[in-house]
C-alpha cells in the first residue's frame, strides 16, 4: 500500500510504496517557455530509492498529466528516459524529464510498474505534484 504523498521542503513531493521511495522535484523552465504562445515547459527530477530488502527492476511508467483547464493526457511506456533500471537494496536511480503544457499550471501523477528478482510484479505510486509557473492566476474563494 502506498503512503500518502508528502510535500518536502524545497518544493519536492515524496511517496513510498512497498519500500520504494519516489521523490519528485518539479520546476518551471522560463527560458524554454513561450507564455504568449500558450507554451509552458516544466522539468521534473525523480529519485527512486530502494529502501527494501529485495532487488527490483523498473519495467514501465504511466503518467496522468492534467493541465490548468482540466484536460488530461496519459503517457505510458517502457522504463524511464530509455532505461529500465535495476535497484538493489539501498540503491537509487535519479533522472530528469519534462512536460509541456498549454496552461501556466497543471498536475502530474502516475505509477511505475516494477518486477522483483523473483518475478513478482507490483506497482509503485508516483506522488501527485503541481506544475506551477509564475504566470498562474491565483484566486481565493
Amino acid at each position: 500500500m502506498a503512503a500518502a504523498p508528502e510535500k518536502l521542503d524545497g518544493g519536492s513531493w515524496t511517496a513510498t510504496t512497498r519500500a520504494i521511495r519516489v521523490t519528485v522535484a518539479p520546476r518551471y523552465l522560463a527560458d524554454e517557455s513561450a507564455p504568449d504562445e500558450d507554451r509552458f515547459i516544466f522539468a521534473y527530477t525523480v529519485e527512486i530509492v530502494n529502501e527494501g530488502e529485495e532487488t527490483v527492476r523498473l519495467i514501465a511508467r504511466h503518467w496522468r498529466i492534467t493541465d490548468g483547464q482540466g484536460r488530461t493526457e496519459e503517457v505510458r511506456g517502457p522504463g524511464v528516459v530509455g532505461e529500465q533500471p535495476t535497484l538493489k537494496p539501498g540503491q537509487s536511480f535519479t533522472y530528469t524529464s519534462g512536460a509541456p503544457l498549454p496552461t501556466p499550471s497543471g498536475i502530474m501523477v502516475g505509477d511505475y510498474h516494477m518486477l522483483t528478482d523473483a518475478g513478482q510484479p507490483f506497482v509503485v505510486a508516483i506522488p501527485a505534484f503541481a506544475l506551477e509557473s509564475p504566470h498562474m492566476v491565483r484566486t481565493l474563494h
